[in-house]
């Protein structure tokens, strides 16, 4: 099924942005400004060109402010700058439906940016330095330059995010659009009649930072469970019971939908559960169907 800006869900939103969006302040040099500073709150969502189609939905439901463009060589930034359109259509959406990840913190830092400057603020000396030492405590910090043209910069804190509570089914969607991944795996298997053996996994693999968050998974969809990856410092949620897949995992996505090239994945994913289920894997010609469909899943696909 298509979706509809009037479908579009608001938690489907957050959920997205937890996962691939971005909120960013630049500071740059420019001469015109009588601080000799100039200062720009940008959203920003960059995907590959695959999913361009998303972003269109995505700068709809947002009753098309913004710009899409290319960002690099493979994908696609969907980029809001305007103040006056970020104060009238993205804070109060996150204010009202808000971010459940870390990235809460960043928000919360940059909407004290945006409304600084909407008090103009930013153009006082002392509003600046506020910017820079919140700027500095955003993303990857600030530059040599800025560190070189405000010696005294003192990053403030982050605001603290602990309870990561899970509000809206349509979160979820969101994020698993964004994040998710859904994996075919066929091994050679001794004691299967055919010789191998069909698998499936329904995972996330985040920082460690997020451990509470994937905790807060297996409680919420009530199965999987977590997986530590000590030597790139990262956690894993995943899920390979096969009816925990059967019973939990594919009924929740087919009633609240994903979107984007994930979907395709996950209706791939959902005809080898099928076939799973009805014992089609167990003959040569099955096997070869999950075959043909594995070789597309993932980085597999063909778009363009």
């Amino acid at each position: 099924m298509i979706k509809t800006l009037s479908s579009l869900h608001p938690w489907f939103i957050t959920g997205f942005v937890d996962g691939e969006g971005s909120f960013m302040v630049s500071i740059l040099k420019n001469p015109k400004v009588r601080s000799g500073w100039q200062i720009q709150s940008v959203f920003q969502i960059a995907l590959h060109k695959k999913d361009i189609e998303l972003l269109k939905l995505i700068q709809a439901y947002f009753e098309g402010i913004g710009k899409i463009a290319k960002h690099e060589k493979d994908s696609y930034s969907y980029r809001v700058h305007s103040l006056e359109e970020i104060l009238d259509k993205l804070l109060p959406n996150f204010d009202k439906h808000p971010l459940v990840t870390q990235k809460l913190a960043d928000y919360l830092l940059w909407r004290e940016i945006i409304l600084m400057m909407q008090r103009n603020e930013h153009l006082t000396d002392e509003g600046l330095q506020a910017i820079v030492n919140m700027r500095a405590s955003l993303n990857l910090g600030v530059s040599d330059e800025l560190k070189a043209a405000f010696p005294n910069i003192i990053p403030v804190s982050k605001p603290s995010v602990s309870d990561y509570k899970i509000q809206d089914p349509h979160w979820l969607v969101g994020f698993t659009s964004a994040e998710w991944c859904f994996m075919i795996r066929i091994k050679n298997s001794s004691t299967h009649r055919l010789g191998f053996q069909v698998l499936l996994k329904f995972s996330i693999t985040q920082q460690s930072r997020y451990e509470q968050l994937l905790r807060s998974l297996v409680t919420y969809l009530n199965c999987g469970g977590i997986t530590f990856h000590k030597e790139n410092q990262v956690i894993e949620f995943v899920v390979t019971k096969f009816s925990d897949i059967i019973d939990k995992i594919i009924p929740f996505f087919v009633k609240y939908s994903i979107l984007g090239v994930k979907s395709k994945d996950f209706a791939d994913f959902y005809k080898v559960a099928e076939f799973m289920k009805n014992n089609a894997y167990l003959t040569v010609s099955g096997l070869d169907q999950i075959r043909k469909i594995k070789a597309s899943v993932n980085k597999g696909r063909k778009y363009f």
